[in-house]
């Protein structure tokens, strides 16, 4: 797939404008949290085994800029060397090094093309430079204003946050813009809260779901720069304002600034994993991150696919879980675009209902379609699979269903019907 590049920042150019209105078109995405987690995250990750390749660590260089603008700048360390002594050097570092472990160990991918392409990383960019950012080419992270926010290496979903911008990249390629964009922001916030609970060994249930722990001064009031879990309650500060994100479509922002809100809708779906992943259970990179990185890899989601469309490939993705993913985007108020691509190229089961009878002797109908793998496409696929002898009525005035499945048909009257095969009803019915 022929990438799109953009440069992807982490403050959103809304907090920038407050903070310092002449440096907007260089400072773009983050704002909160603890001085002390990259600290935690570090005593509770594992030490190296004895004998740990380069290979095993991960293939990336940090440079520095020396608080200059020249990229990458000045070579500092690379995989498999010791500690440089350099605070920003060394969590950068730190921080690579874990990210890519998540792509690789859970979700099988080599670096951020899927073929182990080195990472680049410059840090000390600029002169009281607050913000992080991909480029297309590397990763770049300031040391902050020092009154607003710290270092961006601090954070290590930062650094998770800016290597997802560059997977979505060599993916689906979302562009930078409106819902795609939002999207493109939501998924770097998931694997980058997937990193953080994965190096301090937390559930879904356990996670504070705060993005951009540790970035913040002790004079903002904040714990953060957003809050997937509660969109909107991120900070509320004399010089910031409060957190514009809203958590439900009832408040998409539909405006032109960030690039059509690409910072601030991202709220909506960052909301819809955190209760996907809480209603799965165990934790979030090995529950609903595995569906949502299937899904942003499926080919069921493109350079223009919105909420409604990355809903549908989650859902398709989910197996067992489809029923938790449908209810959680539910929430945020994200109905599933009908049409999607099967995954792996299956053809989607189309399935049909059309209820008549009934005292009013009313007929309505619904149509839909399903992925093979997704909730109850199994039980209805078996329903029409035979010769079926339509049953006999039972009662008067009652419903009288027909369902068509991929062209198959089978009638079932109201006395006859299933709890399971009433939900699927009742659901197409309603869509």
């Amino acid at each position: 797939m022929t990438s799109r590049k953009h440069v992807c920042q982490i403050v959103p150019p809304y907090l920038m404008q407050r903070l310092n209105a002449g440096r907007l078109d260089q400072d773009n995405a983050f704002r909160a949290a603890r001085a002390e987690h990259l600290t935690r995250v570090l005593a509770q990750r594992p030490a190296p085994e004895a004998g740990e390749t380069t290979a095993e660590a991960g293939d990336w260089t940090v440079y520095t800029a020396n608080n200059g603008t020249d990229l990458p700048g000045e070579k500092v360390r690379a995989a498999g060397d010791p500690e440089s002594g350099d605070e920003s050097v060394d969590e950068a570092a730190t921080g690579i090094t874990a990210s890519l472990a998540l792509f690789e160990e859970v979700y099988g991918r080599d670096s951020y093309d899927g073929r182990g392409i080195e990472v680049v990383m410059t840090v000390h960019y600029d002169r009281d430079y607050a913000n992080a950012f991909w480029d297309g080419t590397q990763l770049v992270f300031g040391d902050g204003d020092g009154e607003i926010f710290q270092r961006f290496t601090k954070a290590v979903d930062v650094i998770g946050h800016e290597l997802s911008h560059a997977v979505t990249e060599h993916t689906a390629g979302l562009v930078y813009q409106g819902q795609p964009g939002a999207l493109n922001e939501s998924m770097s916030d998931v694997f980058g809260s997937c990193l953080k609970q994965r190096l301090l060994g937390q559930s879904a249930d356990e996670a504070d779901w705060i993005i951009g722990e540790g970035l913040f001064t002790e004079s903002v009031q904040g714990v953060g720069l957003r809050n997937m879990l509660e969109p909107g309650t991120a900070y509320d500060d004399p010089n910031l304002g409060k957190d514009p994100q809203p958590a439900h479509m009832d408040d998409i922002y539909d405006g032109t600034d960030d690039n059509g809100g690409v910072h601030i809708n991202s709220g909506i779906p960052n909301r819809a994993f955190a209760l996907a992943a809480k209603a799965i259970g165990g934790s979030s990179w090995d529950g609903a991150g595995k569906i949502w990185y299937a899904a942003l890899t499926s080919g069921a989601v493109t350079t223009d696919t919105d909420f409604a469309g990355f809903a549908a490939a989650t859902i398709a993705e989910a197996g067992d879980q489809a029923e938790a993913v449908t209810t959680a985007w539910s929430e945020v108020g994200v109905a599933p675009a009908s049409g999607m691509p099967a995954p792996d190229g299956e053809v989607p089961t189309v399935v049909r209902v059309r209820r008549s009878g009934g005292f009013l002797g009313r007929t309505k109908e619904g149509v839909a379609e399903l992925s093979p793998s997704a909730a109850h496409a199994a039980a209805l696929r078996d329903l029409v699979g035979g010769d079926v002898t339509p049953s006999k009525p039972k009662g008067a005035d009652r419903y009288i269903y027909e369902f068509e499945v991929d062209g198959r048909t089978v009638v079932v009257h109201e006395g006859d019907m299933s709890p399971e095969l009433r939900a699927v009803a009742n659901e197409l019915l309603e869509s």
